[in-house]
């Protein structure tokens, strides 16, 4: 405890010494509890909070477990009050269960009479629950499963489910087990995907945190051979929805004919059917019109992609699937709507979560420098900024005129490399699409044209490519190796982790990626770009600063 690279303090903040020769073990230890809140140059602020305990608690991790981390790691003696509050917190997890009863159907138990008490005084479960069987149980609608989890959790008494699910309409699915690319090679899962697969498996419903690169469409597919169902996989859009099967044709025995796809162009419903989160949340006068599809199968595995971005209509709809078997899979737990809670308690707790270095250092995905590229305003934008309106200040800090010279001579030091330039706003991406002579992708860009480009830029036809948003996710481009961010969602860090994402594939030749955030000088854009990075700070990625007067020497 002497000289332990973290202090504990009683607010509940832990403040992790980044220079500490045990600040990585220490970072590995306190990232299944703990949640980053700052990250500068030397000391990361962390922080206890009852969600990240009470996932924590779902995946196994007890309070002695997290106290012991906080006593081994800590600099000074840690407040006695706040592993009291450690082991309160975390015991409030599972004192109610939800299970299935003989001739009841779904009961709400309490391990502790006076919780149930409580929670049903609470004008806000009135309506969920039927008849006391007791003073310990409760009897619930089956309807309102979901609901209920998310009261209860709201009040503060997350509940541990244990109600089952169905088994769902059986349907053969086997991982393949040679390389599509190579017939002769044995081919089978990484460790960690089995171990997120058999984690998924073990809890029945939860989400899988993994590095974007690090194969979450394997993990998908381990869990569709483990069930043996019919699948129904939600998708941000139909370029990921097209990924998506192609992955499975090629890394399981399911044949394209068994893979229906249903978005805005088709609308097929097969064994496994892959649907976008649009067409699931387009409505017609007031209605959710293709709601059907929930029901359309007896599905027995749902698949959220990226869970993380997921619209709160899609939420509502969870409430009414939770005897389903359903995993949530996404590169960041981060919600830039603060509703982690409402994945915790309708899609279910964290059940695997592997830190990106960790995936890095198995060679899996590839090393990343980051660096902040920092732009000093000429006097022009400079006097127009300081005179702009509040919401306009960051669309004009963030497509500032020199950003145009910084991404050629980025892109010019990187002459054998695939180089993404990514932003977003249209005019400031079609500009630079001039300047780099590269093609452009907006959301304006037809499904058929971006798979042509993307395809083009895979096969190293095209080496430039410039994008909007729809490549913040669920685009497979291997070949990657330099990414350029040039305006983005303010400071959304999940839309950073996304946007690395894009380049952490591993190099053929094992050579590092690069991702350069291009930022203009004290404007809002420096401060979002603070923000932003807090995620991947969280990961052990660290920016480095280089003015954009500099750049000759950036390699």
């Amino acid at each position: 405890m002497a000289d332990g690279p973290l202090i504990v303090q009683s607010d509940k903040t832990l403040l992790l010494e980044v220079d500490h020769p045990r600040s990585g073990d220490a970072r590995r230890a306190i990232a299944p509890f703990a949640e980053l809140e700052r990250a500068p140059e030397h000391v990361h602020t962390y922080r206890l909070t009852p969600l990240g305990l009470w996932n924590a608690r779902a995946a196994g991790h007890d309070a002695e477990q997290v106290v012991n981390v906080l006593l081994e790691y800590s600099r000074y003696p840690v407040p006695h009050a706040l592993l009291v509050d450690v082991a309160e917190t975390m015991s409030r997890y599972g004192r109610l269960q939800l299970v299935a009863h003989p001739t009841h159907g779904l009961v709400l138990q309490a391990t502790d009479k006076a919780v149930l008490a409580e929670v049903l005084k609470s004008k806000r479960t009135a309506g969920l629950v039927g008849d006391r069987l007791g003073d310990d149980s409760v009897i619930v609608h089956p309807s309102e499963r979901g609901h209920l989890k998310q009261v209860l959790l709201k009040l503060g008494w997350p509940a541990e489910d244990l109600a089952g699910y169905v088994d769902g309409e059986k349907h053969p699915i086997d991982l393949s087990p040679t390389d599509p690319a190579h017939e002769d090679k044995p081919w089978a899962m990484r460790p960690y995907q089995q171990q997120a697969v058999e984690g998924f498996w073990h809890g029945g419903s939860g989400v899988v945190v993994l590095p974007c690169g690090a194969g979450k469409t394997i993990v998908g597919a381990g869990a569709m051979a483990k069930s043996g169902t019919t699948t129904l996989i939600l998708v941000t859009n139909t370029v990921s929805a097209r990924q998506w099967r192609d992955e499975l044709v090629r890394r399981t025995t399911l044949t394209e004919d068994e893979i229906g796809e249903y978005s805005g162009a088709r609308k097929e419903i097969k064994p496994v059917t892959i649907a976008t989160y649009q067409v699931l949340t387009t409505k017609r006068k007031g209605v959710y019109t293709h709601l059907e599809l929930l029901d359309a199968r007896d599905w027995g595995l749902v698949v959220y992609d990226e869970v993380h971005l997921l619209p709160a209509p899609i939420f509502r709809m969870t409430a009414d699937l939770q005897a389903r078997r359903r995993l949530g899979l996404t590169a960041t737990l981060v919600r830039e709507d603060g509703r982690e809670d409402e994945v915790f308690s309708l899609i279910g707790p964290k059940r695997y979560d592997a830190p990106w270095k960790d995936i890095e250092a198995q060679g899996y995905i590839a090393p990343a420098d980051c660096v902040e590229v920092r732009l000093t305003l000429s006097d022009r934008d400079r006097m127009a900024y300081a005179t702009a309106e509040p919401e306009d200040k960051y669309r004009l800090a963030a497509t500032a005129a020199g950003k145009n010279r910084v991404v050629e001579q980025i892109a010019a030091a990187h002459p054998d490399d695939q180089v993404l330039v990514i932003g977003q706003y249209l005019d400031q991406l079609e500009e630079l699409g001039d300047h780099l002579d590269a093609p452009v992708i907006t959301g304006a860009t037809t499904v058929r044209e971006r798979q042509r480009l993307f395809e083009a830029f895979r096969s190293g036809e095209i080496n430039r490519l410039v994008v909007s948003k729809v490549a913040n996710f669920s685009i497979d481009l291997p070949e990657a190796s330099v990414a350029i961010q040039v305006s983005g969602s303010f400071g959304s860090r999940q839309e950073e982790a996304q946007r690395l994402g894009r380049i952490m594939r591993p190099k053929q030749d094992g050579r590092t990626a690069h991702f350069y955030a291009v930022v203009s000088r004290d404007t809002v854009d420096q401060d979002f770009a603070a923000h932003r990075q807090r995620f991947l700070a969280e990961q052990g990625y660290a920016y480095r600063i280089v003015d954009a007067e500099d750049l000759g020497v950036v390699q």
